[in-house]
């Protein structure tokens, strides 16, 4: 797998505009046995620089806004580091809120993990050896400890870390380190975000621009573990393609799934769909579903 950084970054946000055509008329999705079905049930605009990559649904404190990021949510201390890409986040259910960070070279990938009482702290993770420098997303396991995160391109696995902030061997001042991998049964591409539904279920967003793995373009995706992740030992995972996600626009071209949430409250599943050329200033969407 390559060691390089995928900038997930919309070309209208790096100024460069283009307006391509469609080329391919997909596929439906392979039903799936023991798979979800998620309905389309509405969505909201997605602001192109502050809620274009992700975005987590926050617990604790009770009564709490959904979180977004995107280009505009970094702070400037940050990206003068070099930390000018983050990812989709996620949060623990009692509170602690992780975003995952890259830069554009070197070793290292950064989660930045603010406490329920607000205070910031980065973890810094150095490379294994194979691991490719993105850092796309992070999905906190419902009992907090463990954390899955993903590279770009095309894998057939994740990675497992203790939870930072949360797992009390973590520390901001040592390394953050992989402590186990989800080995899938089907290889995925550029996954930009995953979830847990349950323990052992979660729902992925893929920006798949071929459909050759699963006959279908930009998927949603399901992977239903052996056991839970406790990271002293590596688990299966089997992956499902549910249904395509929902590519409308007025412009034509090429579309871009991002960050994924599901929030167990209202069993609401939220994705975010970057509109082609011009339009990711005015009809991206953030698309809410719900179970069938």
């Amino acid at each position: 797998m390559p060691l390089r950084a995928r900038q997930r970054r919309h070309p209208v946000l790096a100024g460069l505009v283009t307006l391509t055509a469609v080329a391919a008329v997909l596929s439906a999705a392979p039903s799936a046995s023991a798979a979800d079905t998620w309905n389309e049930a509405g969505s909201d605009r997605a602001d192109p620089l502050t809620e274009s990559q992700g975005l987590a649904s926050v617990e604790v404190p009770a009564g709490s806004a959904n979180r977004y990021t995107g280009i505009g949510t970094i702070p400037i201390g940050l990206s003068s580091r070099g930390w000018n890409h983050v990812g989709d986040p996620d949060a623990s259910y009692d509170g602690y809120y992780v975003e995952p960070y890259q830069r554009d070279s070197g070793t290292t990938k950064m989660f930045r993990v603010q406490a329920p009482g607000g205070g910031w702290s980065e973890y810094v993770h150095t490379l294994s050896s194979g691991e490719a420098l993105n850092n796309s997303w992070a999905a906190v396991a419902p009992g907090g400890q463990w954390m899955l995160s993903g590279e770009y391109g095309t894998m057939t696995r994740l990675l497992v870390f203790p939870t930072p902030g949360v797992n009390p061997s973590t520390s901001p001042s040592a390394n953050l380190p992989q402590a186990s991998t989800v080995n899938l049964d089907h290889p995925v591409r550029d996954v930009q975000g995953c979830d847990f539904v349950t323990a052992t279920r979660l729902l992925c967003s893929s920006d798949d621009p071929a459909g050759t793995l699963f006959g279908i373009a930009k998927p949603l995706l399901q992977v239903d573990l052996s056991a839970e992740p406790n990271g002293s030992a590596d688990v299966s995972g089997h992956v499902s393609a549910l249904r395509q996600l929902p590519l409308r626009s007025s412009c034509s071209g090429t579309f871009e799934a991002e960050g994924i949430d599901y929030d167990r409250r209202t069993g609401t599943l939220r994705v975010i769909v970057v509109s082609p050329g011009f339009c990711v200033l005015t009809d991206s969407k953030t698309y809410k579903f719900t179970r069938g």
